[in-house]
């Protein structure tokens, strides 16, 4: 009796042992289903995205020679009628607007209305009024993922005019910049119509009054990632030129360019304990962006590259990982050792050889040694633009 009661639960744990793991695996394979259809969901959102760019592209086409949409530096909007076209280039800090009329008076009425509003608008209403914006709002979003709408930023107010300004002192402005030198050309794509187009420079200090629109939220999110709030200003300079409507082809989005597959997951999840993909319209609002620019730096510091000793050697690696990943920074200390490019890649190969530097000479070393002239180019920008906003907002 007791040798068939000893068998029985033998094999009653065997078949709870099978059970369990069977459960476990089907947990597994069903985690594994999930984050796979999550991901595909993603990548044909952004394909859906991508094809509402090339659409509108075209459509644009269709009026200008050169059809453009918005970059890291350029915001670039269009009328409805995509007739007229205001390029605010910040990091050249110039102002181009151009309209397709058919007589310069009508041409100096629409460059006139098209000037105030790129001077008076704010984030959240160029978000609502832009023709693009209005065609990936139609896009239906994956499951799991992350939106927010824009929040109302001041733009090229704060640059132009010294308070809010009234309805008399922009058209006071707008009346002084069309009497500069409006250009005309033919255009090659609307019959009996011509191109005009008039240059306005903004003021010296564009970037530092740009800067200010966003000090409460860096200051904020310095003091919660125990970073110096000139790192944060000197990467979205460097990354935006504090242009709120940033978009690069990788594609990267706002003022301090996350790339949602990557650093936005890394960032989200650190910040909420969840993985997650966020959207452009996320990261278009400059709270949420510079939230996770500032945690990615945190990251970047306080973990991807915690085994570098001395923290202006660790700042120097954390900036230039910023823009080509902490993989590449060991690589480039990694890259003479007879190691596989795995290994290369691998901080805990490469600190031990930044630890015996001085900052001077790891500096150095990573402008000699990165794989790509981007990130050298990226970590002399971002070093020089510290010194500038540390006389402007000290630590």
């Amino acid at each position: 009796m007791l040798k068939k009661i000893i068998i029985a639960t033998s094999l009653s744990t065997l078949l709870f042992s099978q059970t369990l793991q069977e459960f476990k695996a089907q947990q597994t394979q069903g985690y594994k289903t999930y984050k796979k259809t999550q991901e595909d969901g993603f990548k044909a959102y952004q394909k859906q995205q991508m094809k509402a760019f090339d659409d509108y592209k075209k459509e644009v086409g269709a009026f200008w020679d050169k059809p453009k949409l918005s970059t890291k530096k350029e915001w670039v909007s269009y009328t409805k009628d995509k007739k007229t076209r205001t390029d605010v280039d910040f990091g050249n800090e110039t102002i181009v607007v151009q309209t397709i009329a058919k007589n310069a008076k009508e041409a100096k009425r629409k460059l006139s209305v098209a000037l105030a509003k790129a001077v008076t608008i704010d984030t959240k209403t160029a978000q609502e009024i832009d023709p693009l914006a209005q065609k990936l709002a139609k896009i239906k979003k994956p499951a799991g993922v992350v939106d927010a709408k824009i929040d109302a930023k001041p733009i090229l107010s704060v640059v132009v005019f010294k308070k809010p300004p009234t309805i008399k002192a922009v058209r006071n402005y707008v009346n002084a910049k069309l009497k500069s030198k409006m250009t005309m050309v033919r255009s090659k794509k609307v019959r009996h119509s011509n191109v005009y187009s008039i240059v306005v420079k903004l003021p010296k200090d564009t970037m530092i009054k740009r800067s200010k629109v966003y000090y409460s939220e860096v200051k904020k999110n310095a003091r919660k990632e125990n970073l110096p709030m000139p790192l944060i200003f000197a990467i979205m300079h460097s990354e935006s030129s504090f242009n709120p409507k940033a978009r690069s082809h990788v594609p990267a989005f706002g003022l301090m360019q996350i790339v949602p597959r990557t650093a936005g997951i890394d960032s989200y999840r650190y910040l909420y304990k969840k993985k997650r993909l966020v959207t452009s319209n996320y990261l278009y609002n400059s709270s949420n962006n510079i939230k996770l620019g500032s945690a990615y730096l945190h990251i970047l510091y306080y973990s991807y590259l915690k085994k570098i000793r001395n923290p202006d050697s660790r700042l120097y690696c954390a900036i230039a990982a910023y823009n080509t990943g902490s993989g590449n920074i060991a690589w480039a200390f990694n890259r003479n050792k007879n190691l596989t490019y795995r290994q290369k890649l691998r901080m805990s190969n490469a600190a031990d050889d930044i630890n015996a530097l001085t900052p001077k000479q790891v500096y150095n070393k990573l402008l000699r040694n990165l794989k790509y002239d981007e990130p050298k180019h990226y970590l002399k920008r971002v070093s020089k633009r510290m010194s500038q906003y540390k006389k402007v907002y000290g630590l």
